[in-house]
Parts: C-alpha cells; structure tokens; sequence
C-alpha cells in the first residue's frame, strides 16, 4: 500500500506546484494589463 501513498504525493505535489505556477503566471498577465491600462489613460 505504500506505493498508492507515493502515488498520491506525487500527483498532489505536482498538482501544488502548478497551481502556483498558472498564480504567478495570471499575477504577470494582471500586472502588465494593469500597465497598459495606466499608459493608455496617460495618453487620453
């Protein structure tokens, strides 16, 4: 039964470890819409 315990760490851990990565991917898609926001409304 242990290898089903492995089983599972492997696939929650890789399952953590993506979702910080689409996190931190949708902060730099936000962060740089934020921008072309703010430079859009400088230019009005």
């Amino acid at each position: 039964m242990t290898y089903l315990f492995f089983g599972y760490l492997v696939i929650w851990t890789v399952l953590f470890f993506y979702l910080v990565f689409l996190a931190r991917s949708q902060k730099r898609v936000n962060d740089k819409l934020k921008a072309l926001s703010e430079t859009l409304q400088q230019r009005d």
